[in-house]
C-alpha cells in the first residue's frame, strides 16, 4: 500500500487527485505544519446482499383472536366505566406547592 502525505494546502489545491488515489487503494494523510491530522480513506462498499431481517428477541405470534370482533360485553364493561380511573379520589395536582416552613416570614426582607 503506498502512503501519500500532503500539507492542507497541497490537499485542497490537488483533492480530486488524492480522491483517485484513495480510489486505487492508496492512504492518503494530511498533514498541519508536517505533523499529520486527517486521514483519506474510502468509505465501505456498497452491501452486495440485503440486510437480514429477524424478530429479535422480543418476537411473539399474534393471536388469530386479535383480529375478532370485541364482545359486546366487554364493551359495555370498558364504554360504562370512568373516563379517568383516578377522577375518583383527589384528582393529582401538576403545581408545586410551597412546604409549610418555607423561606422567612418577614424576617430581614426590604420593605
Amino acid at each position: 500500500m503506498v502512503m501519500i502525505m500532503v500539507n492542507i494546502h497541497q490537499a485542497k489545491a490537488r483533492l480530486s487527485e488524492f480522491i483517485e488515489a484513495v480510489e486505487r487503494g492508496e492512504q492518503v494523510w494530511i498533514c498541519k505544519r508536517n505533523q499529520p491530522v486527517a486521514e483519506l480513506r474510502p468509505l465501505a462498499g456498497k452491501r452486495s446482499t440485503p440486510r437480514p431481517l429477524s424478530p429479535g428477541p422480543h418476537a411473539f405470534d399474534v393471536p388469530k383472536t386479535f383480529y375478532e370482533p370485541m364482545s359486546d360485553e366487554w364493551l359495555d364493561d370498558v364504554e360504562s366505566g370512568p373516563v379517568y380511573p383516578m377522577s375518583a379520589s383527589k384528582p393529582a395536582s401538576n403545581v408545586a406547592e410551597r412546604p409549610a416552613g418555607y423561606g422567612r416570614k418577614g424576617k430581614g426582607r426590604r420593605k
